[in-house]
């Protein structure tokens, strides 16, 4: 099921969403049998319509900062990771080379593990190498200890962020409301003018459009989303000697 559901949010774009649905309703708006709503009916239409737009609004909005704000923390780890790159940067090749694997393994694990405990061990390792640390290059060892903990600040903060996702009890009341306007608007008779059933079908295909981006968005799957991790990539495929 997990597979299933990471294929239709990664694979699938949400242009082919767009087109799948239109057409999907069409057929629908089509051949489906309609319905003269009473006045109660369409009271009862306008109300659920109104708090499904009400809700969704403000969990998008918030789903569009987090996305922002991953993409400000990321950089701004990005920038002290490659401080601490330069703090060694000028040492002996091995010792140097030691500390540039470390950062790598690092930046490695949370990219691949985009989890809030992404990358900890490795974070963790780093902090006991330094305070075990007992040599010659004793100096860049402290300065490095110090960037790795004025940098706990950046790792709170991108723990923190990427747990904000949409949570189940929001999903379930997102797609009661959902599935109720949209029923409405399946059996709803507005004539028998094909223009009304083509309006009809666009009017659902956007209602669920809402739902797939804000899904991408909370999975971290949008397209804007899989930005967020480019300056990692920048300073792994240069080995610290450019930054995004």
């Amino acid at each position: 099921m997990n597979k299933i559901t990471n294929i239709l949010l990664t694979k699938i774009r949400l242009s082919y969403y767009f087109i799948i649905l239109f057409v999907f309703f069409v057929i629908v708006v089509t051949f489906i049998p309609h319905i003269k709503f009473d006045g109660g009916a369409l009271a009862l239409f306008s109300v659920n319509s109104f708090l499904y737009g009400f809700y969704i609004s403000p969990i998008l909005s918030a789903q569009k900062a987090r996305i922002e704000d991953l993409h400000k923390i990321v950089r701004s780890e990005s920038n002290a990771i490659f401080a601490m790159a330069l703090v060694v940067a000028k040492s002996p090749d091995k010792f140097r080379e030691e500390i540039q694997n470390m950062l790598l393994d690092y930046l490695d694990h949370a990219m691949r593990h985009r989890r809030p405990a992404g990358g900890e061990e490795k974070y963790e390792a780093m902090i006991s190498y330094c305070l075990d640390y007992k040599g010659a290059n004793q100096g860049e060892i402290d300065k490095l200890l110090d960037k790795l903990i004025a940098n706990q600040q950046n790792r709170t903060n991108y723990s923190m962020q990427l747990s904000n996702r949409v949570y189940s009890n929001e999903w379930m009341i997102m797609i009661i409301l959902f599935s109720v306007t949209l029923t409405f608007i399946l059996l709803l008779d507005a004539g028998s003018n094909y223009i009304y059933k083509i309006l009809a079908a666009l009017l659902c295909t956007g209602l669920s459009m809402l739902l797939i981006i804000l899904a991408k968005m909370s999975t971290l799957t949008h397209k804007k989303a899989k930005q967020i991790w480019d300056p990692y990539k920048k300073l792994i495929d240069s080995r610290f000697y450019r930054i995004d």
